[in-house]
C-alpha cells in the first residue's frame, strides 16, 4: 500500500496467511505483474486460481532460478503486449524451460556480420542451429529452404530489401503467418515499435542487442 513496485514475487507457503488470500486480497488492485514461485505442489483448481492473479507461475526446481531471472528480466524490460500475453500463466519446471532452446532451429537475417556473429556465439552456446540471410530476400529464400525453422530475427534496415518488406512477404505465406518473428530496430521510438508490429513481427528489440534479453524473449516465443 505504501510503495510501488515493479513486479512481485510470491511465495505461496507463508507463514501468517495462504499466498491465496494475499492475491485475492491485492491482484484485483493492483496492477504490478506477479510471479508466483514455489515449491508447492498444484492441484488444478489452485492453478486456475493462480491464474486470475498471477502472470507466471514457476515451480522450483533444478533450474529454476535461472527461469525465475528470465521471467522477471521480462517484465522489467517492458516487452510488448503480444508477448506477455504469448506467455502468461505457463507452469513448468525450470528443467524444461532450460531445455526450450536445444535443438530448435532459428534464422538471422541482417546484413551487419559484427550482430550476425554475437547472435550466432550466443545461440549455439545454447544448443540452437542457426541459419544466417544477409538481406530481406535472401532470408525470405533461406527461410523457404528451410521449412523447419522455428523463429526468425529480423533486422529493419538492410539493402535489397529491408525488414518490413520481409516480414510482409513472411507474413503473407500461409506456413509462416504464426511464425514467431522478432524485429531488430535502431530505434526506440513508438513509431518505430508499432511499424514492426504492423509490419508482422511478433515482438522487437532495439540495438545494440543484449544477449540476455534475447535469449529471455526466444524462451517467450519457442517455450511450448
Amino acid at each position: 500500500k505504501n510503495d510501488n513496485f515493479d513486479a512481485i514475487i510470491l511465495e505461496l507457503n507463508l507463514k501468517d496467511m495462504s499466498g491465496l488470500d494475499l492475491l485475492a486480497g491485492i491482484g484485483c488492485r493492483n496492477n504490478t505483474p506477479i510471479i508466483v514461485y514455489t515449491e508447492k505442489d498444484l492441484t488444478y483448481d489452485e492453478e486456475l486460481e493462480l491464474q486470475k492473479y498471477a502472470e507466471s507461475i514457476v515451480i522450483k526446481g533444478t533450474s529454476s532460478m535461472e527461469r525465475l531471472i528470465a521471467e522477471v528480466s521480462l517484465f522489467l524490460h517492458g516487452f510488448n503486449t503480444k508477448s506477455s500475453e504469448h506467455k502468461l500463466r505457463v507452469v513448468k519446471t525450470g528443467t524444461e524451460r532450460e531445455d526450450a532452446l536445444r535443438g530448435r532451429k532459428m534464422l538471422i537475417v541482417d546484413d551487419d556480420m559484427r550482430n550476425v556473429f554475437a547472435m550466432t556465439s550466443a545461440l549455439e552456446e545454447k544448443g540452437i542451429k542457426v541459419i544466417i540471410g544477409r538481406d530481406g530476400r535472401e532470408g525470405i529464400q533461406k527461410l523457404k529452404q528451410n521449412p523447419d525453422t522455428e523463429l526468425v530475427i529480423m533486422d529493419i534496415m538492410m539493402p535489397e530489401m529491408d525488414g518490413y518488406t520481409a516480414m510482409k512477404e513472411i507474413r503473407n505465406m500461409p506456413r509462416y503467418s504464426k511464425l514467431p518473428v522478432i524485429a531488430l530496430t535502431a530505434k526506440a521510438m513508438k513509431e518505430d515499435r508499432q511499424k514492426c508490429i504492423e509490419a508482422g513481427a511478433s515482438d522487437y528489440l532495439t540495438k545494440p542487442i543484449d544477449v540476455d534479453k534475447l535469449i529471455s524473449l526466444l524462451r517467450v516465443w519457442l517455450y511450448k
